[in-house]
């Protein structure tokens, strides 16, 4: 247990808040331990898994627990599927490269996202096509109300857009330890068809991709746009493509012929990041904040001494410029403290 801790490596923003108490755990002993302390002290709890989605506004007046358990398993299911599980701790694009290397299909579009593999269903991550939820089966976590076991399967997470049980009414409740995966050994189902993966392809000269080329496109892609979160401080997306109704999409479209949108049902979905970028923001600079000069949509710690609230406010004033000029409502995707 060590106090007045900075957590300015464990947030990939690179803030220097501080919390009073942090403590680091590799097994379940020592988290229900931590968990305990927290509880007969008093004392708010902070579970940090790689830190790539969160923006610290203040000092943590409590005890930050880093999770850091460890480990890997598999179990064959038949010829073709196979249940990969990773504790929480394991960084995530390590593990993707992992279920690549043994050619298991299913997360390749999902390379180089940043965080821990704890964090993943909590945000339902998802990438050119392929979400959590298209190849979850289940997570086990520890219930903080009776430091008890629980399993959750894909029905009980509650999947939507960047949306689970974990950050609704299992809000605070859960600590993710593991999840399980079903994954394909040999009939892989190869997605192309988002974002520039097929043009990518083409560049590098493929024309029947494998999972590891797709990987390696999609790679490709995200180091072209996006910053390096150990080089500028960020938290990939700031803020979640709002999806709005049929009928005002297609106001706005009379208004702004060139807005893009992807239809589902009687909504669309509207980039958030051309919605930024129509408002001015691509690559300006407020104080130590900045809009990324290459993605809008990245709001990064342009100088290394951005404040969380510097951040933060930066951010206040894109959503109110984009309702005003679109009258869109964007969301934060980032979690604020």
């Amino acid at each position: 247990m060590q106090e007045n801790f900075s957590l300015k490596p464990y947030n990939t923003f690179g803030v220097d808040a501080k919390a009073k108490y942090f403590t680091e755990v590799q097994t379940l002993e020592e988290l229900r331990e931590a968990v305990r302390y927290s509880r007969d002290h008093h004392l708010q709890s902070l579970f940090l898994g790689g830190g790539s989605n969160i923006l610290l506004t203040k000092d943590f007046d409590g005890l930050a627990i880093k999770l850091s358990l460890k480990g890997i398993s598999e179990e064959d299911l038949n010829e073709n599927e196979v249940l990969v599980t990773a504790k929480a701790g394991e960084n995530w694009h390590e593990f993707v490269m992992y279920t690549l290397e043994k050619n298991y299909g299913g997360l390749e579009n999902l390379s180089l996202i940043p965080g821990n593999v704890g964090t993943s269903p909590m945000q339902n991550i998802g990438a050119y096509g392929t979400e959590i939820k298209d190849v979850f089966v289940s997570c086990t976590v520890l219930d903080i109300k009776n430091l008890e076991l629980k399993t959750f399967s894909l029905e009980e997470c509650h999947f939507g857009y960047r949306d689970s049980v974990f950050k609704q009414e299992g809000k605070d409740r859960y600590v993710i330890l593991e999840v399980t995966f079903k994954l394909t050994k040999k009939d892989h189902h190869i997605k192309t068809e988002y974002g520039a993966i097929k043009t990518e392809l083409e560049n590098m000269g493929i024309t029947h991709p494998t999972i590891q080329d797709v990987s390696r496109a999609v790679i490709n892609i995200r180091q072209s746009k996006l910053p390096d979160p150990k080089e500028t401080g960020n938290a990939g997306s700031f803020f979640k493509n709002p999806t709005i109704p049929l009928a005002q999409f297609e106001n706005l479209k009379q208004q702004f012929e060139n807005i893009p949108g992807y239809p589902n049902g009687d909504f669309v979905k509207v980039p958030a990041g051309w919605l930024i970028e129509q408002c001015g923001w691509k690559g300006k600079h407020i104080g130590n904040a900045a809009s990324h000069k290459l993605q809008a949509l990245v709001i990064v710690n342009a100088t290394g001494n951005a404040t969380g609230k510097e951040i933060f406010d930066f951010s206040t004033e894109i959503i109110n410029s984009v309702k005003e000029k679109f009258g869109i409502e964007l969301e934060r995707e980032v979690n604020i403290l």
